[in-house]
Order: structure tokens, then C-alpha cells, then sequence
């Protein structure tokens, strides 16, 4: 059985953004997401976010608000602190983008900037860079019979690997014209503590997962979980 505890909460979604002790709530909703400014995470200037593809941005963006909630943004020395994120659409849009640029002039005008995000765990290096995070970044597809894959690798980090922390949770932005919701979630979850934990993240034998107990079956409700319990 693998365990972990609540630390922090991020996300940007169409609904809005926020951190698991900030007055929003969390909703996955189809629609529009604001601009991804810098601004909405980070106070400093910073020359390399302006050069992010939109994917790398929205999934920055979220890590840095949910290791904000968990007081873990700030650093001197680098962590050993693991990145898992789930994606189904991955960096697709990018990757239609760079495509255009290859087709004329047959590829002599091709975007060098694009091509460095056309691969869905970009960000994660874009992330770890930031905030000295020196575990591994896996980006997963998750299919509909494991929704929660991410986590299960993020507390396997934890318990099998002596992770400091890690930051779980999910980053897509659908194709052009979908209905699908846009948007990126992310927890960061420490290590089991001995005794009564009321903020227990735990994965069963049979990979289900439990919040303070509680059963939960996708991220958007675990999320959603993750925000009124932190706010307890």
C-alpha cells in the first residue's frame, strides 16, 4: 500500500485559478483559459517563461502555484523532488504548430523555438530548472482504466525512491474546437507521517485511491477533494 500527505494544491482552469488555501474553488470546465501570464505565478522577472509554447505554460504555471500552497517554491539548495503529470492531449497543439512551419520552403523556415516543446515532458524540465527540483519527470497518458496513474508513480517516488516530495497531477490543452475542458492541476504530497494523518492521500492493493478515506476515481474529483479538505 502507498501513502503520502497533502501538502499543496495549483491549477489554472477556464473556471479560474487557484491554490488549495485561496478562497476559489476548483472546477474543470469547458471554455476559454485567460491569458497564461507570468504574472499569475511569479513575481520576478523572467525572460525564458516569455518563450514557453502555451502547454509549457499552463503546466509551469500550475507547479508553481501548488508548490507556492506548500511552501516549497522558494530554494538555495536543490531538492530531490519528483514531477508526474498526467496528459491525454500532450503537446499536440505545439506540435501542429511546428508542423506549419516545416511545410513551407520545404522545412528551411522550420521554428526552432517550437521544436523545443514538441514533446509532452518539456515542462517538467522547464519546471525543474525554476525551483531546483533534481527527481525524475514522467509525463503519462492515462487511459480510462487508470485514471490516477500519475499519483500512483508520484507516492511510488515517496516510499520506494526517498523522494523529498512530488508534485502529481495533470496539464492539457485540447485540439482547436473541442469541447473537452482545458486546463492543469497539480499536488504536492510528502511522505507518510507515523500516526492519525488527516490529510492521507493513499493507493490500495487494487490501485483505487483514497482521500483522508475517502474513495475517489479521477483527478478532477480528487482535486476538488484535495481543495475543501485543505481548507478544513
Amino acid at each position: 500500500m502507498l501513502k503520502g500527505e497533502l501538502l499543496g494544491i495549483g491549477w489554472l482552469t477556464a473556471a479560474g485559478t487557484g491554490r488549495g488555501r485561496d478562497a476559489a474553488e476548483f472546477a474543470l470546465v469547458p471554455g476559454e483559459l485567460s491569458e497564461l501570464r507570468r504574472q499569475l505565478a511569479f513575481t520576478e522577472p523572467d525572460r525564458r517563461f516569455g518563450r514557453l509554447d502555451r502547454f509549457s505554460r499552463l503546466g509551469v504555471l500550475a507547479m508553481a502555484l501548488a508548490l507556492q500552497d506548500a511552501g516549497l517554491d522558494r530554494w538555495e539548495q536543490k531538492r530531490r523532488v519528483g514531477l508526474f503529470a498526467a496528459t491525454r492531449f500532450g503537446s499536440l497543439g505545439t506540435d501542429s504548430d511546428y508542423f506549419a512551419t516545416v511545410l513551407p520552403e520545404q522545412g528551411r523556415l522550420a521554428s526552432p523555438n517550437l521544436f523545443a516543446y514538441t514533446l509532452a515532458n518539456t515542462f517538467l524540465g522547464e519546471a525543474a530548472i525554476r525551483f531546483g527540483l533534481t527527481g525524475p519527470g514522467v509525463a503519462i497518458n492515462e487511459g480510462g482504466n487508470a485514471p490516477l496513474e500519475s499519483l500512483v508513480a508520484a507516492l511510488e517516488g515517496l516510499v520506494w525512491d526517498g523522494l523529498e516530495a512530488s508534485v502529481a497531477g495533470f496539464c492539457d490543452l485540447p485540439p482547436r474546437g473541442s469541447n473537452e475542458p482545458p486546463g492543469a492541476a497539480f499536488l504536492v504530497v510528502g511522505p507518510d507521517r507515523p500516526g492519525k494523518n488527516m490529510k492521507e492521500i493513499k493507493v490500495l492493493p487494487d490501485r483505487s485511491v483514497e482521500l483522508a478515506g475517502v474513495p475517489v476515481s479521477g483527478w478532477p474529483e480528487l482535486v476538488a477533494a484535495a481543495v475543501r479538505l485543505q481548507r478544513t
